[in-house]
């Protein structure tokens, strides 16, 4: 799977295309990174013309909070039952409305969304990954939908 995410823009710019990833990054801070650059129709719009869209939330269930990754990933310190968030998150898939998983404030005109793909994955070094891919997404949506059930899957001992 490819991180990251496409912008467009239009630009009277001469610096050739090929180019144009590196002249952006000598202007940028060292958080943000272009990969590449590409003409594209008029009509392109990055976050419109998009078919599917794939989100990853992270849980580490260490004892420890990482330090590096504490803004990319939640800390939960409890062992998870991987097999009840499997059955969970598979009630995901299709076309639902998640008015319920929506944060307060968002604009979008429907709550209707298709996912096409929602799964769990137990990496190693006690992390989970939750990728939902899907067709859109409302805001906060999948971040709401993993805390609200991060209590029902909490491996009872």
């Amino acid at each position: 799977m490819h991180f990251g995410q496409v912008a467009n823009f239009t630009t009277n710019s001469t610096i050739p295309i090929e180019k144009f990833a590196l002249a952006i990054n000598s202007n940028l801070k060292k958080s943000i990174v272009i990969h590449s650059a590409e003409e594209v129709d008029e009509k392109f719009h990055s976050r419109l013309t998009c078919k599917k869209k794939t989100y990853r939330y992270v849980i580490n269930y260490s004892n420890m909070p990482s330090a590096i990754y504490r803004n990319l990933e939640t800390h939960i310190p409890m062992k998870l039952d991987i097999h009840k968030m499997k059955k969970a998150i598979s009630y995901f898939e299709g076309e639902h409305d998640f008015k319920a998983f929506k944060a307060s404030g968002t604009s979008s005109k429907s709550s209707v969304r298709t996912i096409y793909h929602a799964n769990i994955i137990e990496k190693e070094n006690n992390r989970i990954w939750i990728e939902l891919t899907g067709n859109g997404f409302l805001y906060n949506m999948v971040r709401i939908i993993c805390r609200n059930f991060n209590r029902s899957w909490i491996r009872k001992y």
